[in-house]
């Protein structure tokens, strides 16, 4: 008998083969309970899954999909090179056209390696910093996700200058105890780890706006005193925008702040979808890289055609008028429509957004740090995602992950998002 390809049929096959069934830990709704959805395509601003389910998403697959799915002037480049062939293991004119696009529309991307991720990224640019200052330190922020590298899976100790300690199994505590961890905003704490080590830390890695503890925005001059910190001590500050980046500009968030970091990591929307990193950074920084320098960093697949096609037509078409200022309204629509849900039923709690990212916080007043949003109703959001499901809306399974709408979400679309969560509050209330 073939097997049926429904989510609980394929879930129970998965189960068998693939670690917790998923290849992604957040896929397999441990926050929100239940198993999950598989999804068998994507068009638009919906996905559609295996049980002949529509859903309007909020997931975008974690920020490339900023066009929607399936775009079809993506879709029909992609298709042309991939008659071309998926890769070739050599230079190829693709990924000079994206490193051009990049250089041209981030002023601090003197010059910019591909790679596959935003973790191999992130491992790229703590290993660049390292070699330039000749430290072994790194400063950190509570509650910002940089990638699955050893040295940043880290949670804060009991003391402002506790050492980190392991937050994964595997991770050896000598190499945990590299990192120092600050609270996201906090100053205050950067300094006094500079002042204990003024020569023992090599960089500080932040995301501009986080959006892995939910979505949060920096405070103000937050991320101009950051650059003037690491310049002060001469260590290199490295702006995490794998998220961020043409996100919320045709370029980065650090640099519509003021701030022109040492090293940007990019990701995401670079490649529309398909797999993507990227550092970019000064000159003098990126020639450390081999061949050019002494720091060692390959990978087979960097650069393919496949993946630099899909970005070079994402940012294509993100570089026409207006399409931030469309973004920008959607957000707003949307933020706007929540905040009336929560006020209609006396439900407490605050919404975060930046441009096209926004977070529904349960139960807090506001979150502004890794420890507010802690404090967050975590049951009431797995009560209030099963709600949404129920009635067509695919949102992110976690409290903690932010809401990505698209340049494909119409109005109405907003408009029936918002119709489905002024019901499921109210529900979640009765």
């Amino acid at each position: 008998m073939l097997p049926v390809n429904n989510s609980a049929d394929l879930f129970i096959r998965a189960n068998a083969l693939i670690p917790g069934a998923v290849n992604s830990p957040v896929r397999a709704w441990k926050a929100v309970g239940g198993s999950p959805v598989f999804i068998e395509r994507a068009h638009g601003a919906r996905v559609y899954d295996a049980d002949g389910n529509s859903f309007i998403d909020y997931v975008g697959s974690y920020g490339p999909a900023i066009l929607g799915h399936a775009d079809s002037q993506i879709a029909g480049a992609v298709g042309h090179q991939l008659e071309r062939g998926f890769s070739y293991g050599a230079p190829n004119r693709l990924e000079v056209e994206l490193a051009e696009r990049i250089t041209t529309a981030v002023q601090a991307a003197e010059k910019v390696r591909l790679v596959n991720s935003g973790t191999e990224a992130a491992m790229t640019a703590l290993r660049i910093a390292r070699a330039a200052t000749g430290r072994p330190g790194i400063i950190k922020f509570d509650g910002c996700y940089h990638g699955h590298t050893d040295s940043l899976l880290v949670r804060a100790g009991s003391g402002a200058m506790t050492l980190g300690v392991p937050d994964s199994a595997g991770v050896p505590e000598a190499v945990a105890a590299q990192t120092r961890i600050a609270g996201y905003g906090s100053l205050e704490a950067v300094q006094r780890y500079f002042s204990a080590e003024p020569a023992g830390i090599a960089a500080v890695i932040v995301e501009p706006i986080a959006a892995n503890m939910g979505v949060v925005p920096p405070p103000p001059d937050f991320l101009r005193s950051l650059h003037e910190l690491t310049r002060h001590y001469g260590a290199v500050l490295i702006c995490d925008e794998v998220i961020s980046g043409f996100r919320f500009r045709y370029g980065t968030v650090s640099e519509m702040l003021g701030v022109k970091p040492d090293l940007v990591m990019l990701g995401k929307i670079i490649g529309g979808g398909l797999p993507i990193g990227g550092v970019a950074g000064k000159a003098e920084l990126m020639d450390l890289l081999a061949p050019e320098g002494p720091v060692y960093q390959a990978g087979t697949l960097s650069g393919n055609p496949v993946s630099v096609t899909a970005g070079i037509e994402t940012l294509r078409a993100l570089e026409q008028a207006g399409t931030y200022a469309r973004l920008e309204r959607s957000g707003a629509r949307l933020e706007s429509g929540l905040r009336r849900a929560l006020e209609r039923a006396g439900r407490q709690g605050t919404i975060n957004r930046a441009g096209s990212l926004l977070t529904l916080f349960f139960g807090v007043d506001r979150v502004a740090n890794a420890d507010e949003a802690r404090r967050a109703d975590t049951l009431t959001f797995a009560r209030f995602f099963r709600l949404m499901l129920e009635r067509g809306i695919y949102l992110p399974p976690s409290q903690f992950e932010a809401m990505f709408i698209s340049l494909a979400h119409t109005d109405e679309e907003i408009d029936a998002t918002i119709a489905a969560a002024d019901d499921a509050i109210q529900v979640i209330g009765s």
